[in-house]
């Protein structure tokens, strides 16, 4: 993968179902992943699941992509992924990997030890 395709959270967009969804345009993938992803509090619709990936310049966003502190701090301080940051394991990082799975933090625990 990329780094073009890797959200700043060490989640990697090109295996998102928000992205492939788009990519080949199967509604039965949004309808499905809506259902998996929504909770109580937060509800996500199929037209939700649509996305081109939190590190390309333009295009469409995930809903909580679009909003994510972690990707909007990543942009301010002009780092690829939280791997290069200064601030590492910082409490904005630390609440998202705690929501998303062990995955993203073993990308970049791999990430920093290949920067050593």
């Amino acid at each position: 993968m990329s780094d073009s395709m890797m959200a700043p959270c060490g989640l990697a967009c090109d295996e998102c179902p928000a992205y492939i969804a788009k990519r080949i345009g199967d509604d039965a993938l949004r309808a499905r992943t809506a259902k998996r992803w929504s909770e109580p509090g937060f509800q996500v619709y199929a037209e939700d699941v649509s996305c081109d990936g939190c590190s390309t310049a333009g295009g469409e966003r995930f809903v909580h992509c679009a909003t994510c502190e972690v990707r909007r701090c990543a942009m301010l301080r002009a780092i690829v992924t939280c791997a290069e940051c200064s601030d590492y394991g910082c409490g904005k990082l630390e609440r998202l990997l705690r929501r998303i799975g062990p995955s993203a933090r073993t990308t970049l625990e791999r990430l920093r030890s290949e920067r050593s």
